[in-house]
């Protein structure tokens, strides 16, 4: 019997076995972590996989390993530019990929930033909630006549989702004060709220969407956080753990945080994944948002999962970004 599938699980566990020779993926965010190793064990079992990276010279030397493991498998990578903090990068990506025709059986927003400090995108949008949500939004919504029926998509969310609802009234921080963390956890709710709204237009035609956290994992997101916040931050978690007669806290490998994606995308069952919140290779349980859970802790808010919530935000960014889809 199969070993079931868990927190420590990796790519290859996931994937033992799978053929995903004729696939078409598209990942974003394959200049570093987990978008390279989503990359590589997509392509390792045969799939064809487009990578987006705002950086290009540095996404090719971070997937030459993962090409040869590609071409051992019958898979490929190739490159698109993307730039998800430039709508005009955006939809100069989709045009390209609109105009050559070919479907894609599955799309994986796994790019993003987090705590930055306070910054605008090239359209005026506050960073975070315009890097790792419009341009994601703005890039599967366009894209998404490519899916094939039985297609997925798969948005990278995060934990940090509980550390704030989205705010509709003040999406940039005009009049709110900044918090790095508050504005992550905004455009990590966005993402799944995304993921519920997605799913719920396009299920009919046989077309998925699922949001995963893949876990703590020591990768380039964390660069904008000194080494006293880091330090800070495990010191808080450990603390709660210890009362809870818990073990510390351990990062994952990245082979295991890119675990839950590549399970999503095409391992898990469309039901049982649409419109969810997954991690850890399974979906995950609503905690109610009044009750107070550790940071590590696994959970997804009420309020991330909303239909009533996800239609606001989908109507909010349509008009911040100025497409209708």
């Amino acid at each position: 019997m199969a070993e079931k599938l868990g927190a420590t699980s990796t790519t290859d566990d996931v994937l033992a076995g799978i053929d995903l020779r004729g696939k078409r993926i598209l990942v974003t965010g394959v200049s570093a972590g987990l978008g390279v190793e989503t990359a590589r064990s997509l392509a390792a079992h045969g799939a064809n996989v487009v990578g987006a990276a705002r950086d290009l010279d540095k996404a090719a030397g971070a997937i030459a390993a993962a090409r040869s493991d590609a071409a051992s498998g019958e898979g490929s990578i190739d490159l698109v530019s993307l730039d998800l903090a430039s709508l005009e990068s955006v939809r100069a990506c989709t045009d390209k990929l609109l105009d050559e025709g070919k479907r894609f059986d599955v799309i994986i927003a796994n790019a993003g930033v987090m705590a930055t400090p306070f910054g605008k995108t090239a359209d005026g949008f506050e960073t975070q909630f315009g890097t790792n949500h419009i341009g994601h939004f703005v890039l599967v919504n366009r894209l998404a006549p490519l899916l094939r029926s039985g297609g997925r998509v798969v948005i990278l969310a995060s934990s940090g989702h509980r550390f704030a609802n989205v705010d509709l009234d003040d999406p940039n921080f005009e009049r709110t004060p900044y918090d790095p963390f508050v504005a992550y956890g905004r455009a990590k709710t966005a993402n799944i709220l995304f993921a519920v709204a997605f799913d719920q237009r396009h299920q009919a035609r046989g077309v998925r969407a699922a949001a995963v956290h893949p876990g703590g994992i020591q990768t380039e997101l964390a660069r904008h956080m000194d080494e006293g916040q880091m330090a800070g931050l495990l010191e808080t978690i450990n603390s709660q753990l210890a009362s809870e007669g818990k073990a510390p806290f351990q990062f994952k490998t990245v082979p295991q945080g890119a675990a839950t994606s590549v399970w999503a995308a095409v391992v898990a069952s469309a039901d049982e994944v649409g419109g969810r919140y997954c991690e850890n290779c399974h979906v995950s349980e609503v905690v109610a948002d009044d009750v107070v859970i550790t940071p590590v802790s696994e959970g997804v808010r009420q309020y991330a999962l909303d239909a009533a919530n996800a239609e606001a935000l989908w109507r909010k960014t349509e008009e911040m970004a100025g497409e209708s889809f």
